[in-house]
Parts: structure tokens; sequence; C-alpha cells
């Protein structure tokens, strides 16, 4: 599918995604589909930590930058021009910014292998979309229309 290797957990987690989505052209970009699997992980981490006036309000401000990525990577990916998609893009980068940063905030109550796993997840998902953002910022359409040669119209 692509040159990225899957995090460990991914493979076991990929069968519950619907299939439509499984199938769908998006399932192929792999921030997306990192993006999807940590807005099903953060719901993990932070259901403990809503529990507790202390943590509350943190907690769901991670949860809301978490779910943004993949949602702001799915906004872009249906725009036609690539300076439309990189604006999601970027948008999904500090999203994943946001949420790297939450986690460290809530580092004294999780574990500390879930902030370094969720921690290296997020940096995956930066890097995939910091090398993808210059690319689409430049591409003028999705599809490049065919060139035709003058006199070449089908008629």
């Amino acid at each position: 599918m692509t040159n990225y290797t899957d995090p460990p957990g991914f493979a076991a987690w990929e069968p519950q995604v619907l299939q439509s989505i499984r199938t769908d052209p998006i399932w192929r970009t792999p921030a997306y589909r990192y993006a999807l699997w940590l807005s099903d992980l953060v719901e993990l981490d932070v259901a403990p930590l809503f529990k507790s006036p202390e943590t509350r309000e943190k907690a769901d401000q991670l949860l809301r930058a978490a779910q943004s990525i993949s949602a702001n990577i799915a906004d872009g990916y249906g725009r036609s021009s690539g300076a439309e998609r990189a604006r999601f893009y970027e948008y999904a980068e500090s999203s994943a910014r946001e949420a790297r940063d939450w986690y460290f905030k809530l580092r004294k109550y999780l574990t500390p292998e879930v902030v370094e796993q969720r921690d290296e997840l997020l940096l995956r998902i930066i890097k995939i979309l910091t090398a993808v953002i210059p690319r689409e910022r430049v591409r003028r359409h999705r599809l490049a229309p065919r060139h035709r040669r003058p006199g070449n119209d089908g008629r």
C-alpha cells in the first residue's frame, strides 16, 4: 500500500474499521489511517480522566485535538484544488501538534508507555503531513486535465 510500515498494534485494530472506509481511496493515505486509529486510542486513554475535575478539561482538549486530525484530513482529501487540500492538511498537522502538547501535559495521569507510544504515532502523522503539504500546495487539481493536441478532440 505505502512505503510506511504500520506501527505496532495497528494491524490488530484495522479489521474494526468499516469496510466502506477501508475501500475508500482515502484509506491509502497513511496519515489518515493512523489519525483514525489515534482517535480510537485517545478515547480509551482519556476515559478515566473525565472522572476527575482536575483532568476533565485537559482530557476534553486532548480528545478534541486528536479527533480533529482525521476529520481535517478527510475534509481536505475531498477538495479539488491542492491549495485547499494543503490548508486542511495544515489544520490536521496543527491538531496533531496540539494533541502532542496535551499528552505531555497529561503525562502524570497516563502510563509512560502510553505517552511514548502516542507521541511516536503523532510524530509519524506530523512527519507525513509535513511532507505532503508542500506537494499539495503546488498541485492545481486532483486529476490533471489531459492535454489535447489541436485537431485531436475526438471529432
